[in-house]
């Protein structure tokens, strides 16, 4: 039997894009270097090698914490029993970066039409969002229910 991950599948189906690898090794090295198909391969499976060892031992430091989630100090305590702490800094600041830009898209992103809602505004729509699902739902044969707030200034 094969052993599986957290998600159900065998470790031989992890894997990372491997035209988004390819960029980064290209990135990486001068332009008139070039990588074979099976040294890129080779890398990839290193790559993934390495992220399922990270996650292993991170798994067992938030263990031994007795927490549910994985935090981002259990990753940098992993890296440091595993031996890459000289790694720690580096990824620290990616990570605080990180945070920054995934605000920063947050707050101006999609997310945001620009304009902040009241709350009211914000359950209206709400309920508007219902009120189409609903009838959608139902195949646009029952009219959808109207919000309470809109009842009660009815009577």
């Amino acid at each position: 039997m094969e052993p599986m991950d957290i998600v159900g599948k065998s470790k031989e189906d992890a894997s990372l894009p491997k035209a988004t690898m390819t960029k980064i090794i290209k990135e990486m090295l001068p332009p008139d270097v070039r990588v074979a198909r099976d040294a890129q391969d080779l890398l990839i499976e290193c790559c993934v090698e390495f992220i399922n060892l990270v996650s292993s031992e991170s798994n067992e430091v938030c263990s031994r914490e007795e927490k549910r989630t994985i935090a981002p100090e259990h990753v940098l305590k992993a890296l440091q029993v595993l031996g890459f702490g000289e790694y720690i800094e580096e990824v620290y600041t990616a990570y605080e970066q990180h945070k920054i830009e995934t605000m920063d898209s947050l707050r101006g992103g999609k997310w945001s039409n620009g304009a902040e809602m009241t709350e009211e505004e914000a359950v209206a729509e709400q309920q508007r969002m219902f009120a189409e699902a609903r009838a959608r739902m139902n195949g646009g044969a029952i009219a959808p229910k109207q919000p309470e707030s809109d009842r009660s200034l009815e009577s």
